[in-house]
């Protein structure tokens, strides 16, 4: 089993357990190895074994009885009620469910996060800062972590950011929300570029936005004169792209064809966000970024930690250097009350290097893990589908090489208890029906062999004639 690096004894057993329970049939209590048995079977200390079932206790998944032992107990129903019947309904309720296999989400950090390095560092710093009631509420976030930010940005003289540029949120959502309400973009129109995270497209949506979707060729290039058409044609207010690389199909693009999109861009009189949750996940020598060759005052850099850092770092950020009366107008308004000391954590992690240390550590497991995958979708799905090889990320995106009903191949499959990611999830307008995509960072605890054996078969019997 992979589990990340800075993970405790006992945290590796209460995942071990976790997993145990799930694959329990319903029914009455089934009764779990002795603390003994469980030790000498992992290898652990029977402390470190007491300590995971102590967890799971009060999680309420298991009890104990006095000279008996452990017993795992019936969980709820997995039926997991949701409103809607949609395929991204579908997709989210089955991915709650414990006894799934999630091979379809896009959550590079489950392979090697900083969360436990983050709380420790906020331990420590809550002996320097006391839990009390601060007068001084900073409603655009923790001052150490935008000077942080700042500067991670600054690449030169010319590429210079101040903490004044930078603005913090709950999370990527809801910066996102507040650009869209601070620049007055309801019921415009808005270019993506496709496959899109399935969050941003449904957010941009809520606000009634026109969501143009941009084709590009798999292979990184772009179709420039295709960008012009749609820019001109639907009056596009807002373009969002990713910086250095297409995050789902994980592609970087060669320094030609980001020149090539910001000359376009910067002829246009549009907002360009540049999308970096997932920089940190690519390679820096991959090039400029494309938020050195935008116009800066029509430039803003949405971000996030959690696909680098971990989900117990949820804080979105944005940098603009665009009238900051206007974001400190809607932040205001917004009233955004972010823990202190986990931001003030986190810019510490910046300061003291452990994040671009977990940072290269995260990209060269990833790679290996990558290399792992696709060798076995060669092997096993090789004459159902075709890719190209990822230059990062944690997603592997497929292309099938017949067509296939491919929502009846994600209901087959959850007959089997896996979720995939099907194309159709990453566009507005059912574009991607013959792809899906599948995670880099699962929990090969799983026998990935007999899963996509599993895949191979469900795509040979969807296969449309």
């Amino acid at each position: 089993m992979q589990h990340n690096k800075t993970d405790f004894a006992y945290q590796k057993v209460y995942r071990y357990l976790s997993r145990l329970t799930n694959e329990l049939p319903q029914g009455p209590a089934v009764k779990l190895p002795s603390l003994r048995l469980l030790a000498r079977r992992l290898r652990v200390s029977i402390s470190t074994v007491q300590n995971a079932y102590a967890l799971l206790e009060k999680e309420g998944r298991i009890c104990s009885v006095p000279k008996s032992g452990y017993y795992a107990l019936p969980q709820p129903s997995n039926d997991i009620q949701c409103e809607g019947e949609g395929l991204l309904e579908r997709y989210q309720a089955s991915a709650r469910r414990p006894d799934m296999f999630v091979f379809g989400a896009d959550e590079p950090t489950l392979l090697q996060s900083l969360d436990s390095t983050l709380l420790s560092v906020e331990r420590d710093l809550m002996r320097h800062y006391p839990c009390q009631p601060d007068p001084r509420f900073q409603p655009f976030g923790d001052i150490e972590l935008r000077t942080a930010l700042a500067a991670h940005y600054t690449s030169s003289t010319a590429s210079c950011w101040h903490p004044d540029n930078v603005f913090m949120g709950p999370d990527k959502t809801g910066v996102l929300k507040t650009v869209l309400n601070a620049l007055q973009l309801r019921d415009c129109a808005v270019l993506v570029e496709t496959p899109c995270g399935w969050s941003l497209l449904r957010t941009l949506q809520s606000f009634g936005i026109r969501v143009i979707e941009w084709e590009n060729p798999a292979d990184g290039e772009v179709d420039t004169d295709a960008l012009d058409a749609l820019l001109t044609g639907h009056d596009v207010k807002m373009v969002i792209l990713a910086s250095r690389m297409t995050p789902l199909r994980g592609r970087a693009r060669s320094q030609a064809a980001l020149e090539q999109v910001a000359q376009v861009l910067n002829r246009r009189v549009v907002w360009v966000v540049e999308d970096d949750s997932h920089g940190g996940l690519c390679e820096p020598d991959h090039g400029a970024p494309l938020r050195d060759l935008i116009d800066p005052q029509r430039l803003l850099i949405l971000g996030a930690f959690d696909k680098t850092i971990g989900l117990e770092a949820p804080f979105g950020y944005l940098l603009s250097r665009h009238s900051r009366s206007l974001w400190h107008q809607q932040l205001l308004l917004r009233s955004f009350r972010l823990p202190p000391i986990r931001q003030k954590a986190i810019a510490r992690l910046f300061g003291s290097g452990q994040l671009g240390q977990h940072l290269q550590g995260l990209r060269e497991a990833l790679d290996e893990r990558m290399h792992r995958l696709t060798a076995l979708v060669s092997h096993f799905l090789g004459e159902e589908v075709r890719f190209l090889q990822p230059q990062g990320g944690a997603t592997l995106w497929l292309d099938c090489q017949s067509r296939v009903d491919m929502a009846r191949v994600f209901e087959r499959l959850l007959e089997q208890r896996i979720v995939i990611a099907p194309g159709e999830l990453f566009s507005v307008r059912g574009l991607h029906r013959q792809s899906l995509c599948l995670s880099v960072a699962a929990d090969w605890g799983h026998d990935i062999e007999s899963t996509l054996v599993i895949v191979k078969n469900a795509l040979a019997q969807e296969r449309i004639p």
